[in-house]
């Protein structure tokens, strides 16, 4: 039968039972730990933890957890639990500090910005590596302020999760980001595959290919889809009623 908890017993709350040799163990295990939980966070990107570096995501992990166990278990030192809080801290800063010199630290702890959509077009690869769905990536264009992507020239995905857009200076027909008809009460129309130009776009990415693709009953170049819309132009995409696509000069 356990021994009834003694309270305010302060070489339980601050030493322990532990040998002192445990103390050793304990900055192996916090190590041990550290490194793998940065290296789970960094192996699923950084959408997560877009208003915080991998680093803070996991200090902010690994001081819970440390502080927690030390307010609610009797049986953990306190001494034990600022050990494990003081090697998290200093290994942290010693990070910090690497990062800050060194672009390769950066880029091994936080990775590296991706392109996302280059040339009006999204790009498949790049939404492969980061675990990203299409729908996901035009909500994310869609909160930049961005409706077609005719407008874009290139988007990247930075290494914390956030999206950076610049525009392109002549803004070409592309593929409309709004979202499905139904969800903008717009008068009921017909979609069509095909600009007055006979221009079309692929629906799934947004590259633009010409009619005759259609005709052939061909898959896009680029992600295979087989689903078409006719690309609008920036200014008609944000009026649902407008739609379609000028005429090319």
């Amino acid at each position: 039968m356990d021994q009834p908890v003694i309270p305010f017993d302060l070489i339980r709350m601050f030493i322990g039972e532990q040998p002192p040799l445990f103390y050793a163990e304990i900055l192996v295990r916090t190590l041990i730990v550290y490194l793998y939980t940065l290296l789970m966070i960094r192996w699923i990107g950084g959408r997560g933890v877009a208003q915080l570096s991998m680093i803070e995501f996991v200090l902010v992990i690994a001081l819970g957890s440390a502080v927690g166990d030390a307010m609610f278990y009797p049986e953990v030192p306190l001494f034990a639990a600022m050990a494990v809080i003081t090697i998290i801290v200093t290994f942290n800063k010693l990070l910090d500090r690497l990062i800050v010199r060194y672009d390769r630290a950066k880029n091994m702890v936080d990775g590296r910005p991706i392109a996302l959509v280059r040339d009006g077009r999204i790009l498949l690869d790049a939404t492969n590596q980061r675990d990203l769905g299409l729908a996901e990536i035009k909500a994310m264009l869609r909160l930049a302020g961005i409706a077609n992507l005719g407008e874009i020239n290139v988007a990247y995905l930075e290494a914390g999760g956030g999206l950076s857009v610049f525009r392109t200076k002549n803004p070409h027909p592309g593929l409309s980001l709004l979202p499905p008809l139904h969800l903008l009460n717009p008068p009921p129309h017909q979609d069509k595959p095909l600009a007055m130009n006979a221009q079309t776009c692929c629906g799934n990415c947004g590259a633009p290919h010409g009619a005759q693709i259609i005709a052939t009953r061909a898959p896009c170049h680029f992600c295979g889809s087989r689903t078409w819309q006719a690309p609008e132009w920036p200014d008609a995409a944000t009026d649902p009623v407008k739609g379609g696509a000028k005429p090319m000069e």
